[in-house]
């Protein structure tokens, strides 16, 4: 209707937007969500109508994130093009009813299928798969109650046919992996917790009549990440086994993320050392205990590897080189690296070395010089020191890399080595990291004018030299080395914070004035950096960075007073493109100010506010929801009452939830002890995605799944 009206105006112009050819008008039809074009678009007039049905626009379908669509959109849209989807991805849809699976089975020439985060029984999803012949790729989710007894022979025919499964568990069991005989690639995703609702205890075993062996003879990639819990290690393990007594031959990718200690056992190691004799590997990434200590890197063979996950692992940087990156040989396949929490991974020994010490910088350069394609790098949760050498700062040698779309750095890395030793020892002292009483800080020796702090410090500075270089950087998190959230997964709120690393006490307003530099932002992840005093940075940031789409801030300057609340309101009312906001700071005011800046992010989907002692306007709230009307995920977790928090949530959904079909609401006192039962009733889609804190850079290898 919009393009119908707009023809006078367009022809008055001299435009007329039904002139362009077919090939630039599918291109602009190619941005919009299909159940638009096949309920809406195709309507307004013959040619549209033409278009709309085209091969190029109607072969693949996304709804995982069109958050309008409800149950009867979807019948609609299945009965119109049905048989020309070969590819339909509705994972998260978590608000559509079972039943919408149904409408599934007018896709007969399915070939790729995911359904992760959807509600589907066993006896849907049989029906569902019968009909599917042409089916290789599937995602779905097991949940308590999964039967494969109930599944019928033309669903195992289905399923053995199919060539990549990804499998989300909420209770122990195979699922459907003994069904898929010709299985390629397989993601497991353990989500298993380990009591009940009602507090029992449950069990790694699995369910009676799981006794059936998985098919792993074509294996070529095995993915497994695993929540926290001692369950989930148990059924993994289980997967494993018969990984042990038989290694596939064209594995080349073998991946497990499990987070704190993941013990090796005989089984493991005797499955890593088959690997060690059989296989080479592209991608690479094991718990961090069954690399500790071990020569296993040593003896492991890569062919032309892009993407190694060394997370938490006592690597040395000597270890790195000689091991993975043969001695500095090219490794110009590698596009992807994790060393995450890896300490020592730029020291060239570990045994008598302090986290603190600085790096030594010829061991970066190799990686720099080696890995020059590297897309995704992230080197966060450690203490990455520079020395005082011209030249060989981390930031110096990273802007080497001119293909990186994501990095993830410690605040300490960062700061300039020559402004730190200029610094007088007072500085920690005027940024006070403890809660308490509001401190007086002399503001009149920093610089309250943005271009006054460029002229000062920016122009040297190494970070502002990096960011320069990174143009077509992505994604930035730049988060402190000691940082951890107040809201950890499966624990009670954290109550206390570590302070940041000494060397981070200067990183401030200017190197976040720095990254608004990087015009085609699109994620940004700022925590612990104890220097911000006016949050000047932020509004050169929302001027910019026109591209931003998600912003995660967290325990930003002092703790006792958020110091950048008037930067923050200034820079959202240029966030036109914002869809994610996170904020994590104790005494956060979530009041109306905040609400009517917040207004002005017409694009937003999704909010979460994580605050100690915070406090809400549950008037402010209810008008930013009328006002924000694509916002479908509210997440406070404050230093509210009980009764108040959940007097706003029902009238939230009370008020929205007809019109906003997949609204997510939770409003819940941060230091409650039910939190970690309100929790795990989150869709995983949103927990995983935002409401947890997490560095999201070179977490999984790219293109993992469709």
């Amino acid at each position: 209707q919009e393009i119908v009206s707009g023809e006078s105006e367009e022809e008055s112009n001299g435009v007329n937007l039904m002139e362009f050819s077919d090939e630039i008008l599918l291109h602009i039809l190619s941005y919009v969500p299909c159940t638009d074009l096949v309920l809406n678009v195709r309507r307004t007039c013959r040619k549209l109508a033409t278009l709309c049905l085209d091969k190029s626009l109607t072969h693949t379908v996304l709804l995982q994130k069109d958050y309008k669509v409800n149950k009867d959109k979807v019948k609609q849209l299945m009965r119109d093009i049905g048989k020309e989807i070969y590819q339909l991805n509705m994972a998260g849809c978590y608000w559509l009813p079972s039943s919408t699976i149904d409408h599934v089975t007018r896709c007969k020439n399915l070939v790729k299928l995911n359904l992760s985060g959807c509600h589907i029984t066993s006896l849907r999803l049989s029906k569902m798969l019968s009909t599917l012949q042409h089916l290789h790729s599937l995602a779905i989710d097991v949940n308590p109650g999964f039967d494969a007894s109930q599944l019928s022979s033309e669903c195992k025919a289905t399923l053995s046919r199919v060539s990549e499964l990804k499998q989300t568990l909420y209770t122990p069991s195979y699922g459907v992996v003994p069904c898929c005989t010709s299985l390629e690639k397989l993601l497991l995703y353990f989500e298993i917790l380990d009591r009940s609702r009602e507090g029992f205890m449950l069990s790694g075993q699995l369910m009676v009549g799981e006794s059936n062996v998985p098919h792993y003879q074509n294996l070529r990639v095995f993915y497994a990440r695993l929540a926290p819990g001692y369950v989930n290690q148990e059924v993994v393990r289980l997967y494993l086994a018969v990984l042990s007594d038989r290694t596939p031959e064209n594995l080349h990718a073998f991946l497990i993320s499990a987070p704190g200690s993941f013990a090796e056992t005989g089984a493991t190691k005797n499955l890593l050392d088959s690997m060690a004799r059989n296989v080479r590997l592209d991608a690479l990434q094991l718990p961090k205990a069954w690399i500790n200590g071990s020569g296993l890197l040593q003896h492991l063979k890569f062919n032309n590897p892009f993407y190694f996950s060394f997370s938490r692992c006592t690597l040395s940087g000597g270890h790195l080189i000689q091991r993975v990156i043969n001695g500095g040989k090219d490794l110009k396949s590698l596009t992807s690296l994790n060393l995450s929490g890896c300490v020592h991974c730029l020291a060239p020994e570990s045994l008598f070395r302090k986290a603190e010490d600085d790096i030594d910088s010829s061991i970066l350069e190799s990686l720099v010089v080696s890995c020059c394609n590297l897309r995704h790098l992230n080197l966060s949760a450690a203490h990455h020191h520079s020395s005082e050498s011209i030249g060989n700062h981390l930031c110096q040698l990273l802007s080497r890399l001119k293909h990186l779309l994501s990095l993830a750095l410690p605040v300490c890395s960062i700061t300039d080595v020559a402004a730190n030793v200029e610094k007088p020892p007072t500085v920690s002292k005027l940024v006070p990291q403890t809660f308490g009483r509001k401190v007086r800080i002399g503001i009149q020796t920093y610089p309250r004018n943005l271009a006054d702090q460029a002229n000062q410090k920016i122009e040297s500075s190494v970070f502002w030299a990096l960011m320069g270089s990174l143009r077509y950087l992505e994604t930035l998190e730049i988060i402190g080395s000691s940082f951890s959230s107040a809201m950890p997964r499966n624990e009670p709120a954290i109550r206390n914070s570590l302070p940041p690393c000494v060397r981070a006490q200067s990183v401030g307003d200017s190197e976040v004035a720095a990254i608004s530099q990087v015009t085609y932002l699109q994620s940004l992840t700022l925590a612990q950096l104890p220097n911000i005093l006016t949050g000047s940075g932020l509004i050169h940031i929302g001027l910019q960075c026109q591209h931003l789409r998600t912003l995660s801030l967290a325990n930003l300057g002092m703790m006792g007073k958020v110091v950048y609340m008037s930067a923050l309101m200034d820079m959202l009312k240029h966030c036109k493109c914002l869809r994610d906001l996170r904020l994590e700071q104790p005494y956060f005011c979530a009041g109306a100010q905040f609400f009517q800046a917040l207004s002005h992010c017409s694009s937003l989907q999704r909010l979460c506010i994580v605050s100690r002692s915070g406090t809400l306007q549950s008037d402010a709230v209810m008008s930013f929801m009328a006002n924000c009307l694509e916002v479908i995920m509210c997440h406070m977790f404050m230093g509210e009452s009980l009764t108040v928090c959940k007097s706003l949530q029902q009238s939230i959904v009370r008020s929205f939830q007809a019109d906003r079909p997949a609204l997510n609401v939770v409003i819940f006192p941060l230091l409650h002890e039910d939190l970690t039962e309100v929790i795990r009733d989150v869709p995983m889609r949103h927990l995983d995605e935002i409401t947890l804190f997490k560095s999201r850079v070179a977490e999984e290898p790219p293109n993992l799944w469709w």
